[in-house]
Protein backbone atom coordinates (compact mmCIF):
# COMPACT_ATOMS: atom_id res chain seq x y z
CA UNK A 1 0.00 0.00 0.00
CA UNK A 2 1.36 3.41 -0.98
CA UNK A 3 1.77 6.07 1.70
CA UNK A 4 -1.40 8.05 2.27
CA UNK A 5 -1.30 11.71 1.21
CA UNK A 6 -0.92 14.15 4.10
CA UNK A 7 -3.04 16.93 2.64
CA UNK A 8 -4.44 18.96 5.52
CA UNK A 9 -2.19 17.47 8.17
CA UNK A 10 0.45 20.17 7.58
CA UNK A 11 0.25 22.97 10.12
CA UNK A 12 1.20 26.43 8.83
CA UNK A 13 3.65 28.61 10.73
CA UNK A 14 1.02 31.34 11.16
CA UNK A 15 -2.73 31.32 10.70
CA UNK A 16 -3.00 35.05 10.16
CA UNK A 17 -0.17 35.36 7.66
CA UNK A 18 -0.38 32.44 5.15
CA UNK A 19 2.85 31.20 3.59
CA UNK A 20 3.59 32.16 -0.02
CA UNK A 21 2.42 29.57 -2.52
CA UNK A 22 5.93 28.36 -3.36
CA UNK A 23 6.90 28.13 0.33
CA UNK A 24 3.74 26.15 1.10
CA UNK A 25 4.55 23.76 -1.72
CA UNK A 26 8.09 23.28 -0.45
CA UNK A 27 6.80 22.61 3.09
CA UNK A 28 4.32 20.03 1.84
CA UNK A 29 7.02 18.40 -0.29
CA UNK A 30 9.36 18.23 2.71
CA UNK A 31 6.64 16.65 4.82
CA UNK A 32 5.91 14.04 2.14
CA UNK A 33 9.61 13.32 1.71
CA UNK A 34 10.09 12.80 5.45
CA UNK A 35 7.01 10.59 5.55
CA UNK A 36 8.34 8.47 2.65
CA UNK A 37 11.74 8.29 4.36
CA UNK A 38 10.27 7.02 7.62
CA UNK A 39 7.91 4.69 5.80
CA UNK A 40 10.78 3.01 3.94
CA UNK A 41 13.60 3.21 6.53
CA UNK A 42 11.72 2.39 9.70
CA UNK A 43 10.66 -1.06 10.87
CA UNK A 44 7.00 -0.16 10.65
CA UNK A 45 4.48 2.72 10.64
CA UNK A 46 0.89 3.16 11.75
CA UNK A 47 -1.68 5.96 11.49
CA UNK A 48 -4.64 6.44 13.84
CA UNK A 49 -7.42 8.99 13.44
CA UNK A 50 -8.83 11.42 15.97
CA UNK A 51 -11.00 8.61 17.38
CA UNK A 52 -7.90 6.46 18.00
CA UNK A 53 -8.82 3.95 15.30
CA UNK A 54 -6.10 2.40 13.14
CA UNK A 55 -6.55 3.76 9.59
CA UNK A 56 -3.31 2.65 7.90
CA UNK A 57 -0.20 0.50 8.35
CA UNK A 58 2.73 0.14 5.96
CA UNK A 59 4.22 -3.05 4.52
CA UNK A 60 6.87 -3.36 7.23
CA UNK A 61 4.28 -3.21 10.01
CA UNK A 62 2.26 -6.10 8.54
CA UNK A 63 4.86 -8.64 9.66
CA UNK A 64 3.96 -7.91 13.30
CA UNK A 65 0.28 -8.81 12.83
CA UNK A 66 0.55 -12.60 13.49
CA UNK A 67 2.42 -12.00 16.76
CA UNK A 68 -0.26 -9.50 17.77
CA UNK A 69 -2.93 -12.14 17.06
CA UNK A 70 -4.23 -11.10 13.61
CA UNK A 71 -4.05 -13.09 10.37
CA UNK A 72 -5.49 -10.43 8.05
CA UNK A 73 -4.87 -6.72 7.76
CA UNK A 74 -8.64 -6.16 7.53
CA UNK A 75 -9.06 -7.49 11.08
CA UNK A 76 -6.50 -5.02 12.38
CA UNK A 77 -7.15 -1.78 10.49
CA UNK A 78 -10.33 -0.03 11.60
CA UNK A 79 -10.07 -1.24 15.18
CA UNK A 80 -9.39 0.86 18.25
CA UNK A 81 -5.62 0.99 18.62
CA UNK A 82 -5.74 0.07 22.33
CA UNK A 83 -7.64 -3.13 21.52
CA UNK A 84 -5.11 -4.37 18.96
CA UNK A 85 -1.76 -3.03 20.33
CA UNK A 86 -0.97 -3.73 23.97
CA UNK A 87 0.58 -0.96 26.10
CA UNK A 88 0.12 1.66 23.39
CA UNK A 89 0.40 5.35 24.27
CA UNK A 90 -1.46 6.66 21.20
CA UNK A 91 -4.38 7.81 23.38
CA UNK A 92 -2.03 9.89 25.49
CA UNK A 93 -0.64 11.69 22.42
CA UNK A 94 -4.17 12.34 21.13
CA UNK A 95 -5.24 13.76 24.50
CA UNK A 96 -2.20 15.97 25.13
CA UNK A 97 -1.12 16.84 21.61
CA UNK A 98 2.47 16.29 22.69
CA UNK A 99 4.78 13.89 20.86
CA UNK A 100 6.62 10.99 22.49
CA UNK A 101 9.78 10.97 20.44
CA UNK A 102 11.60 8.01 22.02
CA UNK A 103 9.98 5.25 24.05
CA UNK A 104 10.24 1.51 24.67
CA UNK A 105 7.09 -0.45 23.81
CA UNK A 106 6.74 -3.99 25.09
CA UNK A 107 3.88 -6.22 23.91
CA UNK A 108 3.13 -9.63 22.42
CA UNK A 109 5.15 -8.91 19.29
CA UNK A 110 8.31 -8.03 21.22
CA UNK A 111 10.14 -4.96 22.50
CA UNK A 112 10.37 -1.93 20.22
CA UNK A 113 11.86 1.55 20.20
CA UNK A 114 9.04 3.78 18.93
CA UNK A 115 8.11 7.40 18.24
CA UNK A 116 4.61 8.86 18.32
CA UNK A 117 3.93 12.18 16.56
CA UNK A 118 0.62 14.10 16.63
CA UNK A 119 -0.83 15.21 13.26
CA UNK A 120 -2.62 18.57 13.08
CA UNK A 121 -4.80 20.26 10.52
CA UNK A 122 -4.43 23.84 9.29
CA UNK A 123 -6.26 25.11 12.37
CA UNK A 124 -3.87 23.31 14.72
CA UNK A 125 -6.35 20.66 15.85
CA UNK A 126 -5.02 17.15 16.43
CA UNK A 127 -6.56 14.88 13.82
CA UNK A 128 -4.49 11.76 14.37
CA UNK A 129 -1.19 10.24 15.46
CA UNK A 130 1.66 8.78 13.45
CA UNK A 131 3.39 5.83 15.16
CA UNK A 132 6.84 4.81 13.97
CA UNK A 133 8.71 1.64 14.95
CA UNK A 134 12.35 2.75 14.85
CA UNK A 135 13.92 -0.54 15.99
CA UNK A 136 12.30 -3.92 16.52
CA UNK A 137 15.23 -5.62 18.28
CA UNK A 138 16.50 -3.01 20.76
CA UNK A 139 18.22 -5.70 22.81
CA UNK A 140 20.74 -6.04 19.95
CA UNK A 141 20.60 -2.81 17.98
CA UNK A 142 20.59 -0.59 21.06
CA UNK A 143 22.37 -2.91 23.46
CA UNK A 144 24.99 -0.37 24.68
CA UNK A 145 22.33 2.25 25.40
CA UNK A 146 19.93 -0.18 27.05
CA UNK A 147 22.72 -1.70 29.12
CA UNK A 148 23.77 1.75 30.30
CA UNK A 149 20.24 2.63 31.37
CA UNK A 150 19.91 -0.74 33.09
CA UNK A 151 23.10 -0.09 35.05
CA UNK A 152 21.93 3.38 36.00
CA UNK A 153 18.59 2.02 37.14
CA UNK A 154 20.32 -0.68 39.19
CA UNK A 155 22.67 1.90 40.74
CA UNK A 156 19.69 4.08 41.62
CA UNK A 157 17.87 1.18 43.28
CA UNK A 158 20.99 0.25 45.24
CA UNK A 159 21.50 3.86 46.36
CA UNK A 160 17.86 4.06 47.45
CA UNK A 161 18.20 0.76 49.32
CA UNK A 162 21.34 1.89 51.11
CA UNK A 163 19.79 5.24 51.97
CA UNK A 164 16.68 3.57 53.36
CA UNK A 165 18.88 1.22 55.36
CA UNK A 166 20.86 4.12 56.79
CA UNK A 167 17.70 5.94 57.81
CA UNK A 168 16.34 2.97 59.72
CA UNK A 169 17.15 2.40 63.37
CA UNK A 170 19.94 -0.05 64.15
CA UNK A 171 18.99 -0.80 67.75
CA UNK A 172 16.01 -1.52 69.98
CA UNK A 173 15.64 -1.64 73.75
CA UNK A 174 16.72 -5.28 73.62
CA UNK A 175 20.11 -4.01 72.41
CA UNK A 176 20.61 -2.16 75.70
CA UNK A 177 22.01 -5.09 77.66
CA UNK A 178 21.56 -5.16 81.42
CA UNK A 179 19.18 -6.05 84.22
CA UNK A 180 20.77 -4.01 87.00
CA UNK A 181 18.50 -1.50 88.76
CA UNK A 182 20.25 1.37 86.95
CA UNK A 183 19.79 -0.28 83.53
CA UNK A 184 16.17 -1.20 84.20
CA UNK A 185 15.37 2.34 85.30
CA UNK A 186 16.92 4.02 82.28
CA UNK A 187 15.05 1.67 79.92
CA UNK A 188 11.80 2.39 81.77
CA UNK A 189 12.27 6.13 81.33
CA UNK A 190 13.25 5.72 77.68
CA UNK A 191 10.19 3.58 76.91
CA UNK A 192 7.92 6.24 78.39
CA UNK A 193 9.74 8.92 76.41
CA UNK A 194 9.20 6.92 73.20
CA UNK A 195 5.44 7.42 73.47
CA UNK A 196 5.79 11.20 73.71
CA UNK A 197 6.49 13.78 71.02
CA UNK A 198 8.49 16.05 73.35
CA UNK A 199 12.26 16.47 72.93
CA UNK A 200 14.45 13.98 74.80
CA UNK A 201 17.85 14.91 76.27
CA UNK A 202 20.19 11.97 76.93
CA UNK A 203 22.86 12.83 79.49
CA UNK A 204 25.83 10.70 80.41
CA UNK A 205 29.50 10.02 80.02
CA UNK A 206 31.02 9.04 76.70
CA UNK A 207 30.55 5.41 75.75
CA UNK A 208 27.49 4.72 77.90
CA UNK A 209 25.13 3.95 75.00
CA UNK A 210 23.31 7.24 74.43
CA UNK A 211 23.15 6.78 70.65
CA UNK A 212 21.86 3.23 71.10
CA UNK A 213 19.07 4.55 73.34
CA UNK A 214 18.21 7.24 70.77
CA UNK A 215 17.74 4.54 68.13
CA UNK A 216 15.67 2.47 70.56
CA UNK A 217 13.41 5.42 71.46
CA UNK A 218 12.69 6.02 67.78
CA UNK A 219 12.10 2.31 67.10
CA UNK A 220 9.52 2.14 69.93
CA UNK A 221 7.78 5.39 68.97
CA UNK A 222 4.84 6.01 66.61
CA UNK A 223 7.41 7.48 64.20
CA UNK A 224 9.26 4.17 63.80
CA UNK A 225 8.16 3.86 60.16
CA UNK A 226 9.79 7.17 59.25
CA UNK A 227 13.42 8.19 59.00
CA UNK A 228 15.94 8.33 61.84
CA UNK A 229 18.54 10.98 60.92
CA UNK A 230 21.58 11.69 63.06
CA UNK A 231 23.97 14.64 63.14
CA UNK A 232 27.19 14.64 65.14
CA UNK A 233 27.95 18.24 66.04
CA UNK A 234 31.62 17.55 66.64
CA UNK A 235 32.06 15.96 63.20
CA UNK A 236 30.63 18.75 61.00
CA UNK A 237 32.66 21.95 60.35
CA UNK A 238 30.94 25.05 61.71
CA UNK A 239 30.82 26.63 58.23
CA UNK A 240 28.75 23.69 56.92
CA UNK A 241 26.35 23.26 59.82
CA UNK A 242 23.60 25.51 58.44
CA UNK A 243 23.49 23.76 55.07
CA UNK A 244 23.74 20.38 56.82
CA UNK A 245 20.66 21.17 58.92
CA UNK A 246 18.50 23.22 56.60
CA UNK A 247 19.66 22.27 53.09
CA UNK A 248 20.68 24.36 50.11
CA UNK A 249 18.41 25.97 47.51
CA UNK A 250 19.22 25.33 43.81
CA UNK A 251 22.11 27.53 42.72
CA UNK A 252 22.38 29.20 46.14
CA UNK A 253 26.07 29.88 45.60
CA UNK A 254 28.83 29.18 43.10
CA UNK A 255 29.35 25.46 42.87
CA UNK A 256 26.03 24.60 44.53
CA UNK A 257 24.01 21.74 43.07
CA UNK A 258 21.57 22.98 40.44
CA UNK A 259 18.91 20.73 41.94
CA UNK A 260 19.56 21.88 45.49
CA UNK A 261 20.09 19.59 48.47
CA UNK A 262 17.83 18.62 51.36
CA UNK A 263 19.10 19.16 54.89
CA UNK A 264 18.74 16.85 57.87
CA UNK A 265 15.49 18.51 58.99
CA UNK A 266 13.87 17.75 55.64
CA UNK A 267 15.24 14.21 55.54
CA UNK A 268 13.88 13.56 59.03
CA UNK A 269 10.44 15.02 58.27
CA UNK A 270 7.87 12.86 60.04
CA UNK A 271 10.61 10.98 61.89
CA UNK A 272 13.34 11.61 64.46
CA UNK A 273 16.34 13.94 64.33
CA UNK A 274 19.18 12.84 66.62
CA UNK A 275 21.58 15.59 67.69
CA UNK A 276 24.71 13.93 69.06
CA UNK A 277 27.40 15.85 70.98
CA UNK A 278 24.93 18.70 71.51
CA UNK A 279 27.35 20.57 73.78
CA UNK A 280 29.68 21.15 70.81
CA UNK A 281 27.11 23.17 68.86
CA UNK A 282 28.33 26.72 68.04
CA UNK A 283 26.36 29.59 69.56
CA UNK A 284 25.29 30.97 66.16
CA UNK A 285 23.80 27.62 65.21
CA UNK A 286 21.99 27.37 68.54
CA UNK A 287 19.90 30.45 67.65
CA UNK A 288 18.82 29.00 64.29
CA UNK A 289 18.10 25.59 65.78
CA UNK A 290 15.92 27.14 68.48
CA UNK A 291 13.88 29.00 65.89
CA UNK A 292 13.42 25.85 63.80
CA UNK A 293 12.25 23.89 66.85
CA UNK A 294 9.87 26.61 68.02
CA UNK A 295 8.29 27.36 64.63
CA UNK A 296 8.52 23.93 63.01
CA UNK A 297 9.85 25.70 59.92
CA UNK A 298 13.19 25.88 58.14
CA UNK A 299 14.58 28.11 55.43
CA UNK A 300 17.11 26.44 53.10
CA UNK A 301 20.34 28.29 52.51
CA UNK A 302 19.90 30.77 49.64
CA UNK A 303 16.10 30.47 49.63
CA UNK A 304 13.33 32.85 50.66
CA UNK A 305 10.77 30.09 51.00
CA UNK A 306 9.84 28.62 54.36
CA UNK A 307 9.49 24.82 54.51
CA UNK A 308 7.38 23.10 57.16
CA UNK A 309 9.07 20.17 58.93
CA UNK A 310 7.65 17.81 61.54
CA UNK A 311 10.57 16.28 63.45
CA UNK A 312 10.94 14.81 66.92
CA UNK A 313 14.32 15.76 68.42
CA UNK A 314 16.44 13.46 70.56
CA UNK A 315 19.68 15.09 71.74
CA UNK A 316 22.67 13.66 73.58
CA UNK A 317 25.71 15.10 75.30
CA UNK A 318 28.46 14.07 77.70
CA UNK A 319 29.06 17.66 78.77
CA UNK A 320 27.58 19.53 81.74
CA UNK A 321 24.98 21.64 79.96
CA UNK A 322 23.73 23.50 83.09
CA UNK A 323 27.30 24.61 83.80
CA UNK A 324 27.73 25.62 80.15
CA UNK A 325 24.56 27.72 80.47
CA UNK A 326 25.98 29.41 83.56
CA UNK A 327 29.25 30.05 81.73
CA UNK A 328 27.44 31.56 78.75
CA UNK A 329 28.53 28.77 76.40
CA UNK A 330 25.06 27.36 75.76
CA UNK A 331 21.82 29.26 75.27
CA UNK A 332 19.50 28.98 78.25
CA UNK A 333 16.34 29.10 76.10
CA UNK A 334 17.58 26.24 73.89
CA UNK A 335 18.53 24.21 76.97
CA UNK A 336 15.01 24.51 78.39
CA UNK A 337 13.57 23.72 74.97
CA UNK A 338 15.49 20.43 74.80
CA UNK A 339 15.55 19.53 78.50
CA UNK A 340 11.90 18.44 78.56
CA UNK A 341 12.50 14.72 79.07
CA UNK A 342 16.03 14.37 80.46
CA UNK A 343 17.34 10.81 80.85
CA UNK A 344 20.62 10.16 82.63
CA UNK A 345 22.42 7.14 81.18
CA UNK A 346 24.43 5.54 84.01
CA UNK A 347 28.15 4.83 83.63
CA UNK A 348 29.38 1.25 83.62
CA UNK A 349 30.78 1.49 87.15
CA UNK A 350 27.18 1.93 88.40
CA UNK A 351 26.13 -1.23 86.55
CA UNK A 352 28.65 -3.73 87.88
CA UNK A 353 26.13 -6.58 87.96
CA UNK A 354 25.57 -6.09 84.20
CA UNK A 355 29.23 -6.71 83.40
CA UNK A 356 29.03 -10.51 82.77
CA UNK A 357 26.10 -10.10 80.36
CA UNK A 358 27.79 -7.19 78.61
CA UNK A 359 31.03 -9.13 78.23
CA UNK A 360 29.18 -12.10 76.76
CA UNK A 361 27.20 -9.93 74.31
CA UNK A 362 30.25 -7.95 73.21
CA UNK A 363 32.34 -11.11 72.75
CA UNK A 364 29.63 -12.63 70.54
CA UNK A 365 29.40 -9.47 68.45
CA UNK A 366 33.19 -9.23 68.06
CA UNK A 367 33.33 -12.87 66.97
CA UNK A 368 30.49 -12.39 64.47
CA UNK A 369 32.22 -9.41 62.90
CA UNK A 370 35.60 -11.13 62.83
CA UNK A 371 34.34 -14.52 61.73
CA UNK A 372 35.82 -16.38 64.72
CA UNK A 373 34.57 -18.07 67.85
CA UNK A 374 33.45 -16.01 70.88
CA UNK A 375 36.02 -15.44 73.60
CA UNK A 376 35.72 -17.46 76.79
CA UNK A 377 36.52 -15.22 79.77
CA UNK A 378 37.74 -17.04 82.89
CA UNK A 379 36.36 -16.25 86.36
CA UNK A 380 39.50 -14.42 87.53
CA UNK A 381 39.66 -12.53 84.24
CA UNK A 382 36.06 -11.38 84.70
CA UNK A 383 36.81 -10.36 88.29
CA UNK A 384 39.75 -8.30 87.06
CA UNK A 385 37.58 -6.64 84.40
CA UNK A 386 34.96 -5.90 87.05
CA UNK A 387 37.59 -4.17 89.21
CA UNK A 388 38.30 -1.48 86.58
CA UNK A 389 36.86 2.02 86.66
CA UNK A 390 36.02 2.00 82.93
CA UNK A 391 36.25 5.74 82.33
CA UNK A 392 35.40 5.03 78.71
CA UNK A 393 32.49 2.84 79.80
CA UNK A 394 31.13 0.22 77.36
CA UNK A 395 33.16 1.63 74.48
CA UNK A 396 36.37 1.13 76.46
CA UNK A 397 35.31 -2.35 77.56
CA UNK A 398 34.69 -3.33 73.94
CA UNK A 399 38.09 -1.99 72.95
CA UNK A 400 39.80 -4.16 75.58
CA UNK A 401 37.85 -7.25 74.49
CA UNK A 402 38.74 -6.62 70.83
CA UNK A 403 42.40 -6.38 71.78
CA UNK A 404 42.12 -9.65 73.69
CA UNK A 405 40.54 -11.31 70.65
CA UNK A 406 43.41 -10.18 68.43
CA UNK A 407 46.29 -10.82 70.82
CA UNK A 408 45.48 -14.21 72.26
CA UNK A 409 45.14 -17.54 70.51
CA UNK A 410 43.93 -19.52 73.53
CA UNK A 411 40.27 -20.43 73.81
CA UNK A 412 40.15 -19.26 77.44
CA UNK A 413 41.15 -15.72 78.40
CA UNK A 414 43.00 -15.61 81.72
CA UNK A 415 43.52 -12.83 84.22
CA UNK A 416 47.13 -12.53 83.03
CA UNK A 417 45.90 -11.87 79.45
CA UNK A 418 43.56 -9.15 80.71
CA UNK A 419 46.26 -7.61 82.91
CA UNK A 420 48.67 -7.38 79.98
CA UNK A 421 46.16 -5.61 77.75
CA UNK A 422 45.09 -3.20 80.50
CA UNK A 423 48.70 -2.43 81.37
CA UNK A 424 49.61 -1.66 77.74
CA UNK A 425 46.51 0.53 77.48
CA UNK A 426 47.97 2.74 80.23
CA UNK A 427 45.12 2.25 82.66
CA UNK A 428 45.58 2.96 86.42
CA UNK A 429 47.22 0.46 88.76
CA UNK A 430 45.40 -2.84 88.55
CA UNK A 431 43.83 -4.70 91.43
CA UNK A 432 46.14 -7.39 92.77
CA UNK A 433 45.90 -10.70 90.93
CA UNK A 434 45.91 -13.79 93.10
CA UNK A 435 48.18 -16.39 91.48
CA UNK A 436 46.70 -19.78 90.80
CA UNK A 437 48.42 -22.67 92.64
CA UNK A 438 50.03 -25.45 90.65
CA UNK A 439 47.79 -28.08 92.28
CA UNK A 440 44.73 -29.15 90.41
CA UNK A 441 42.43 -28.52 93.37
CA UNK A 442 41.27 -24.91 93.63
CA UNK A 443 41.95 -23.11 96.93
CA UNK A 444 39.15 -23.10 99.46
CA UNK A 445 38.66 -19.33 99.25
CA UNK A 446 38.18 -19.33 95.46
CA UNK A 447 34.43 -19.49 94.97
CA UNK A 448 32.11 -18.84 92.01
CA UNK A 449 31.98 -15.18 90.97
CA UNK A 450 28.21 -14.77 91.62
CA UNK A 451 28.73 -15.82 95.26
CA UNK A 452 31.53 -13.29 95.69
CA UNK A 453 29.44 -10.52 94.08
CA UNK A 454 26.45 -11.37 96.32
CA UNK A 455 28.64 -11.26 99.42
CA UNK A 456 30.09 -7.92 98.33
CA UNK A 457 26.55 -6.53 97.84
CA UNK A 458 25.51 -7.65 101.33
CA UNK A 459 28.57 -5.97 102.86
CA UNK A 460 27.84 -2.74 100.98
CA UNK A 461 24.18 -2.78 102.07
CA UNK A 462 25.14 -3.44 105.68
CA UNK A 463 27.61 -0.55 105.61
CA UNK A 464 24.98 1.78 104.09
CA UNK A 465 22.37 0.82 106.69
CA UNK A 466 24.87 1.34 109.48
CA UNK A 467 25.74 4.76 108.07
CA UNK A 468 22.07 5.82 107.85
CA UNK A 469 21.07 4.38 111.20
CA UNK A 470 18.94 1.68 109.58
CA UNK A 471 16.95 4.04 107.34
CA UNK A 472 16.42 1.92 104.24
CA UNK A 473 15.21 4.73 101.98
CA UNK A 474 18.34 6.73 102.79
CA UNK A 475 20.51 3.63 102.35
CA UNK A 476 18.97 2.95 98.92
CA UNK A 477 19.72 6.53 97.85
CA UNK A 478 23.27 6.21 99.12
CA UNK A 479 23.78 2.99 97.15
CA UNK A 480 22.17 4.42 94.00
CA UNK A 481 19.44 1.77 93.82
CA UNK A 482 15.69 1.81 94.28
CA UNK A 483 14.11 0.98 97.63
CA UNK A 484 12.42 -2.05 96.06
CA UNK A 485 15.81 -3.35 94.87
CA UNK A 486 17.17 -2.93 98.39
CA UNK A 487 14.26 -4.94 99.82
CA UNK A 488 14.87 -7.66 97.20
CA UNK A 489 18.49 -7.97 98.23
CA UNK A 490 17.57 -8.05 101.92
CA UNK A 491 14.77 -10.54 101.33
CA UNK A 492 12.43 -8.47 103.55
CA UNK A 493 8.79 -7.48 102.87
CA UNK A 494 7.92 -3.93 101.94
CA UNK A 495 6.06 -3.52 105.22
CA UNK A 496 9.22 -3.49 107.35
CA UNK A 497 9.79 -0.19 109.16
CA UNK A 498 12.06 2.28 107.41
CA UNK A 499 14.13 2.76 110.55
CA UNK A 500 14.54 -0.91 111.42
CA UNK A 501 18.20 -1.89 111.27
CA UNK A 502 19.53 -5.20 109.99
CA UNK A 503 23.00 -4.98 111.43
Amino acid sequence: MAPVPLGGTIRRMSHTDPLPRDAQSILELAARSMFDLFANASEGMMLVDRDARVVWINDQYRRFLPALGFEREEDFVGQSVSSVVQNTQMHRVLATGKPILIDLLDNRAGTFVVSRIPLRDAQGEVIGVLGIVLFDHPETTLQPLIAKFARLEQDLKEAQRQLASQRRTKYTFASFVGSSPAAVEVKRQARRAAQSTSPVLLLGETGTGKELLAHAIHAASPRAGKAFVGVNMAAVPESLLESEFFGVAPGAYTGADKKGRDGKFKLADGGTLFLDELGDMPMAMQVKLLRALQDGEIEPLGSNQVVRCDVRVVAATSRDLPQMVRDGLFREDLFYRLNVLPIRVPPLRERQSDLPALIETLCEDIAARGGGSPLEIGAEAQALLAAQAWRGNIRELRNVLEQLALRTDAALITAADVAAVLREAGLPELAPIRAMPAATDAPADLRPLPEQIAELEQRAIAAALAHTGGNRAAAARLLGISRASLYDRLGSPDGVSETQTTV
